[in-house]
């Protein structure tokens, strides 16, 4: 039993990129049931794994004597009867009408999504992965990543990391960036078939010094492919994780490389792998100056600009505050609201926000105050995702936010929040990002202290184990859309799970030892 549960997992998390394909979450696919198909098949096989796992009599007898995850999961249950009481339609008051679209059978959803990696963690923990298996995990989840980045790239068939221009696919390929400046930096930017540019990305950054460590280790041709295949990849994403991202996976890792040469003094030097490390940093740094990326950066004041110019903002404002100043009460409410609807996009701002999340329909004033900041904060999407949703949290007038959240479904249909743990605080409050969130941080200062405490635990294997799982919780903060998301916490967790196995194992061999 524990093979097919071993090979069971295996596949269950190899088959993670498939399900993260744009199709399923857009389109016709997306609304033939009630969840993604993705959700559902996730769901499913994390059942079954789970029932695998809990029909062998020693995983139960070791669930029983662990008294630590029985209060978690007792805590989870009672914080999920309070979340879903607290966030009902008859607690929560609004401006919109429609109080964000909420469903308790949503937000149920979306809690179980939550519970899911975290269960992948406990199993994979006690599940007996040997290092090879690993490596070909990690092998095949890079190249699926970044070898259909790179193909849908080349044939100029694929979805643009940046949809909200209303541009679906780019329009050149990696040649174009050296050869034409007619291109603007979401007509190249890639994502291959997937969903969100975001979660691929902090997942390749998060694989990269995996990647890394396989090279050294076992120095091939189908190695050296992969972390030259992803290390393009993450440039043709066009995300600041991405390209920024590959540079910090290259100076830490061999950071931590010289650490264990000189100091640990636990591996040897591999010139045939310092020479390849070399010459992909060499080929990146030439390459990343023409990357989307960087294209990025002077485009966004460049557009707000002209559109400042076209629609001849001042003098819009001028007209705006004789009218406001003119007319009072409803009279005052109607020109402003007219006035938000036709000059929003003159003020660069997105119409999500203006138009659905936060609507100037029932709160016009607000986003007067927003038109009125300077352009650099307008265009700072995350700073205006940030507003709107304590604009809604102030409106709401309820002390129990703080711990409870708002829930989810209604911080993601007002915007999703590009920055993982203060998101979740938002929608299901500093109780539940304890809960959900913080096991993670927790398990993370476990490895780092396990790392400290003995010698065993201090191989490269483990030490960039340790780097990678820092790696995707920072990209989960700085650029969102990393917790929340299935594909990516279900490979993290599983990560952290064999992580939590090496440890576990040099604790066992050290038992062992001093019986003897």
């Amino acid at each position: 039993m524990q093979k097919k549960i071993n090979r069971v997992l295996f596949w269950f998390i190899l088959i993670q990129p498939f399900l993260e394909l744009d199709w399923f979450y857009k389109g016709r696919l997306s609304t033939i049931l009630p969840f993604t198909i993705p959700t559902i098949i996730r769901i499913v096989g994390v059942f079954v794994v789970f029932l695998m796992f809990f029909s062998q009599k020693n995983n139960w007898q070791r669930l029983r004597k662990q008294w630590w995850v029985i209060t978690y999961i007792i805590l989870l249950i009672i914080y999920i009867f309070l979340h879903l009481y607290h966030v009902r339609p008859a607690n929560f008051h609004a401006v919109d009408p429609s109080g964000y679209g909420y469903s308790t059978f949503g937000e149920i959803f979306y809690l179980l999504r939550m519970i899911l990696p975290i269960i992948i963690l406990y199993i994979t923990r006690y599940t007996h992965f040997s290092e090879k298996q690993f490596e070909h995990l990690i092998q095949t989840l890079s190249g699926l990543f970044s070898l259909t980045i790179i193909l849908t790239n080349l044939f100029v068939h694929s979805l643009t990391a940046y949809g909200s221009y209303g541009v679906r696919w780019i329009h050149a390929n990696i040649f174009a960036w050296f050869t034409s400046n007619n291109y603007a930096y979401f007509e190249l930017a890639s994502k291959g078939f997937f969903y969100l540019a975001n979660t691929i990305s902090a997942i390749l950054f998060f694989l990269m010094p995996l990647m890394l460590y396989f090279l050294y280790k076992d120095f091939k041709a189908l190695n050296i492919i992969l972390v030259v295949a992803q290390s393009l990849a993450m440039l043709m994403l066009g995300t600041k994780v991405g390209a920024y991202g590959l540079f910090i996976d290259f100076i830490v890792f061999f950071i931590f490389y010289l650490v264990h040469l000189f100091i640990l003094k636990n591996i040897k030097v591999n010139k045939k792998f310092l020479l390849t490390l070399v010459l992909v940093i060499l080929g990146s740094s030439l390459i990343v100056p023409h990357s989307p990326m960087f294209r990025r950066n002077t485009y966004d004041i460049g557009v707000a600009d002209n559109r400042g110019k076209k629609a001849n903002i001042k003098k819009s404002d001028d007209i705006l505050k004789k009218d406001l100043k003119k007319y009072s009460g409803a009279k005052r409410e109607k020109v402003l609201k007219r006035f938000i609807k036709k000059h929003y996009y003159a003020y660069s701002l997105k119409k999500g926000f203006v138009l659905k999340g936060y609507s100037y329909k029932y709160d016009p004033d607000f986003w007067l105050e927003i038109m009125k900041s300077p352009v650099d904060e307008r265009l700072n999407y995350r700073h205006l995702e940030i507003k709107m949703l304590n604009k809604v949290v102030a409106n709401n007038h309820n002390k129990y936010d703080k711990f409870l959240g708002i829930s989810y479904i209604r911080e993601n249909n007002i915007f999703p929040l590009e920055r993982d743990f203060l998101a979740q605080y938002y929608s299901t409050g500093i109780i539940g990002v304890l809960l959900f969130l913080g096991i993670y941080i927790y398990e993370l200062f476990y490895l780092i202290y396990s790392w400290f405490k003995s010698k065993a635990n201090r191989q490269f294997i483990n030490t960039i184990i340790l780097i990678a799982l820092g790696f995707i919780l920072t990209a989960a903060f700085y650029s969102g859309n990393v917790m929340d998301y299935l594909t990516a916490t279900l490979i993290m967790a599983f990560v952290y799970g064999y992580a939590l196995q090496l440890v576990d194992k040099s604790k066992a061999k050290k038992l062992n030892n001093s019986d003897k």
